[in-house]
């Protein structure tokens, strides 16, 4: 071979190696940094740091594309060598795919601001579903194709008068099935076997309330909460005014899920109010109630649209309460005994602002936040305080759960 000839060829190979191990790399921080913002133990146990995880997510996501554009630099070259490989070629294919996918999904998800929540929802579903897929293709990949695993080179019996053997002497017959195949096989069965199911779950729940919505019914069977008499639906909720909610709530926590009875469940205004309330729930339950048909929308990304709230207008009970001069600002506390927000008291006027205690005609499960929690449509959903069962009102500021942890103390949509 031509000298110079090799030498490119060994310089290109050695590209595509550093290309291949970079972006190997980026899929594991990207991996990594994904399930530490999708779980609800490391929302709770890191705090602030998730915001700067958060961000590291995004920046690698962005710089994900760099070894992809220099990789189309070098796949003219690289196609003609995969000529006779076709799995190969389909594997570049799939690579390729996955990782243009997951950059312009993301890059939707970061902007949710300005491609709106009807793009950005279905940006989450191609995200989610990419990931499904993707992670499962790349570690078997990836377990497929280490050192131990690949067959010994064949050894090339040559003429007899080089090895001393008779000229017809023949390699012995290869196995129809290697150990190399068995073992990829073997890998692909675990995996599916493993990830398969959930799998399958995720994807009857999410793709089948892209248009519609069964997720309450879902969340009710599995309610924590031991709430009587359980409160009578308005005719405006039953059958819903808003026709049903449209999309899936992901139940996210920064407390183990509370659990309330009568016993020891009761709701309060304080503060700077002319007259303190403290309901039990048999009172609770006989406040007049108004119905709302609203968007819900997670700073994450997701929303559900339609949904049929009904509850008491916030500035209804604080004007049954009434509101002394030197307050300033409505602060909310959780039943998880932990997370906290506040609006300023302009906020808490808006005449969409509810305590809510009914989705979609039925109580709101406790996952969901029930049996009340407050619901701030214009707002993204760290203002609407699960589990809600104190309100106050207090003079100065007061620096929420997230906005502690960097997020905006104005979650204006």
């Amino acid at each position: 071979m031509n000298p110079l000839l090799a030498r490119l060829r060994k310089g290109y190979g050695k590209k595509l190696r550093a290309l291949h191990t970079w972006n190997g790399w980026l899929v594991v921080l990207l991996t990594l940094t994904g399930l530490v913002l999708v779980g609800g133990f490391w929302r709770g146990f890191l705090g602030e740091g998730r915001v700067w995880i958060k961000g590291l997510h995004i920046v690698v996501g962005v710089a994900s594309i760099i070894p992809v554009i220099y990789y189309l630099l070098l796949a003219g070259k690289h196609w003609k060598q995969l000529k006779e490989r076709p799995w190969q070629r389909f594997n570049v294919i799939v690579v390729l795919s996955l990782l243009l996918g997951w950059f312009v999904s993301g890059v939707l998800l970061w902007q949710f601001r300005v491609v709106g929540p009807h793009v950005s929802n279905v940006a989450l579903i191609v995200h989610d579903l990419l990931t499904w897929i993707g992670l499962p293709y790349i570690i078997y990949h990836s377990l497929t194709r280490v050192k131990w695993l690949k067959e010994p080179s064949r050894r090339i019996v040559k003429s007899g008068i080089e090895t001393g053997s008779p000229s017809n002497h023949r390699e012995p017959p290869q196995p129809v099935y290697t150990r190399r195949a068995f073992i990829r096989g073997s890998i692909g069965v675990g995996l599916a076997v493993t990830i398969g199911p959930s799998f399958i779950k995720w994807l009857g729940s999410s793709i089948g309330n892209i248009g519609g919505s069964e997720t309450i019914d879902k969340l009710i069977e599995s309610d924590r909460n031991q709430l009587l008499p359980a409160p009578q639906p308005l005719a405006a909720s039953s059958p819903p005014l808003g026709g049903g909610a449209q999309g899936q709530f992901r139940v996210y926590t920064v407390t183990p899920i509370p659990e309330f009875t009568n016993n020891n469940w009761s709701f309060t205004i304080d503060g700077l109010v002319e007259q303190n309330f403290k309901w039990n729930w048999e009172q609770f339950v006989k406040l007049k109630r108004t119905v709302q048909v609203s968007d819900f929308h997670c700073v994450t990304g997701w929303s559900v649209y339609k949904n049929t709230w009904e509850g008491i207008k916030l500035k209804d009970l604080l004007s049954q309460a009434g509101v002394k001069p030197t307050a300033k600002t409505v602060k909310f506390y959780s039943g998880d005994g932990v997370y906290t927000d506040t609006l300023t008291l302009e906020q808490a006027d808006m005449d969409d602002v509810l305590v809510a205690v009914m989705h979609d005609g039925k109580p709101i499960p406790s996952d969901l936040g029930g049996p009340v929690r407050l619901i701030v449509p214009k707002m993204f959903a760290y203002k609407s305080v699960k589990w809600l069962n104190r309100i106050e009102l207090i003079e100065g500021d007061h620096t929420g759960y997230w906005e502690q942890r960097g997020y905006s103390n104005d979650a204006w949509v």
